[in-house]
């Protein structure tokens, strides 16, 4: 019998898309994919290290893992095996530690390196080459595919890790997404979401980002094209006319503001100030109608005063956010930060986080209310405790009752109340 490997995922949608990559080349090695929990031989951990709660639950992880397959060996890889290897390395029943520049060979690393008393790290700087991926990144049990487009960040926040745990930006071969993406509407894929670290700056040859949104949405039969995560300085007019004009464009923006204020923005090393992201997001909702417009905020940036958090509290407030993500600042080595003084303490961070999700809440409620009555399109993923779940183009969590099939399909609703976090719709 062919080994059984299983796969669980920290993180991003980026290290989503490259563990189901990962999923596909074991298959094409001779390797039995088995879901995570059941038994196998192998357990490979896509790991995450943007905050120190990333390190701790790799360490949970496979402390669990350890306890409950002891005769499971372990690959570790991604960021944090390229941050930290040396660590990883001695966790047990860690068999291979592969950072990011290799991670992708993992298969053949490990048919022809197999676990052994001695473990395998293998960590080294990623190229700044432009890449491929080697197969098709079908995940399974999903109606919407994450496509990596780009990789790696020259932006430097002094706040992140990135750049060191993934390299510089490259760009992903323009024929090759191409290829994907077909294949994935071949698949049955409905949706598929763009992804990369920074995919707004995506350069090669001749070729912008623009072009790989104008190419993929042009594929026959893709119904939905959603970008996801891209900084405010690197989105093209273009784009926003795709947004506008093309149908199968989700009406979707995830723009990263993380702070209100222009000095904590400075100590950021961010590239705009709030005015630049503000008549930004203002075109963008002028253009186009129904936005749905979310962003992430970090909170408890080193220095960052009560005044400073309360003129970020009072920017999410007074403008159109659909929702945000409330990240608590988190001190990483070799981000320039960690070096600042006047590190806000850990209860201080906590309140204000609070706050601030609390806000989003408030502020998914008034977007949610804005569609009450109205018609939407909805594509369903699953169904759980008798009701189907799925999202509008606009990234609205929408829950309906059928006893048809609805997976995988795009149904007309009538959304007609307000939920925590979601609408309740009729299906049509």
């Amino acid at each position: 019998m062919s080994d059984r490997v299983s796969f669980f995922t920290f993180g991003c949608r980026l290290n989503q898309a490259e563990t189901a990559t990962l999923g596909a080349s074991f298959r094409q090695e001779g390797f039995s994919v088995v879901p995570y929990g059941e038994p196998c031989d192998i357990v490979v951990v896509n790991t995450c290290t943007i905050t120190e709660n990333g390190d701790a639950d790799t360490r949970k992880l496979v402390n669990r893992v350890a306890r409950k397959q002891p005769q499971a060996n372990i690959a570790l890889i991604g960021c944090q095996a390229q941050m930290q290897a040396k660590a990883l390395a001695g966790f047990k029943s860690v068999a291979w530690v592969v950072g990011n520049a290799r991670k992708m060979e993992l298969p053949t690393i490990i048919r022809k390196q197999p676990a052994s008393d001695e473990v395998v790290v293998l960590r080294e700087p990623p190229s700044r080459k432009p890449f491929t991926q080697p197969v098709i990144g079908r995940e399974d049990h999903r109606t919407r595919a994450n496509l990596k487009v780009q990789d790696g960040c020259d932006f430097f926040c002094s706040f992140c890790v990135v750049p060191f745990a993934r390299g510089r930006a490259r760009g992903r071969e323009f024929d090759d997404i191409l290829h994907e993406g077909k294949a994935l509407v071949d698949a049955g894929f409905r949706e598929i979401v763009i992804t990369g670290v920074n995919v707004g700056t995506y350069q090669l040859e001749t070729y912008g980002f623009a072009d790989v949104v104008d190419a993929l949405s042009a594929i026959p039969g893709l119904d939905r094209l959603r970008i996801s995560s891209i900084e405010p300085t690197t989105i093209a007019p273009d784009i926003l006319h795709l947004i506008q004009t093309r149908p199968n464009i989700c009406r979707y923006l995830h723009v990263p503001i993380q702070s209100g204020n222009d000095t904590v923005l400075t100590r950021m090393a961010r590239k705009y100030t709030t005015a630049d992201f503000l008549d930004f997001m203002s075109q963008a909702h002028r253009e186009i109608p129904d936005l749905c417009f979310g962003t992430d905020v970090i909170v408890g940036f080193p220095g960052e005063s009560e005044q400073e958090f309360d003129e970020t509290a009072d920017l999410i407030r007074d403008n159109e956010f659909a929702y945000l993500h409330v990240f608590s600042y988190s001190n990483r080595k070799h981000a320039k930060s960690a070096e600042f003084a006047e590190q806000v303490p850990t209860g201080e961070i906590k309140r204000r986080s609070k706050i601030l999700r609390d806000l989003s809440d408030r502020k998914r409620s008034i977007y949610m209310h804005r569609y009450l009555g109205q018609e939407a399109e909805v594509l369903f993923e699953q169904q759980k405790d008798g009701r189907w779940s799925g999202l509008t183009d606009t990234f609205i969590r929408v829950y309906a009752e059928s006893a048809h099939d609805l997976e995988n399909k795009l149904v007309p609703v009538r959304l007609d109340t307000v939920e925590p976090r979601a609408l309740f719709a009729t299906v049509l």
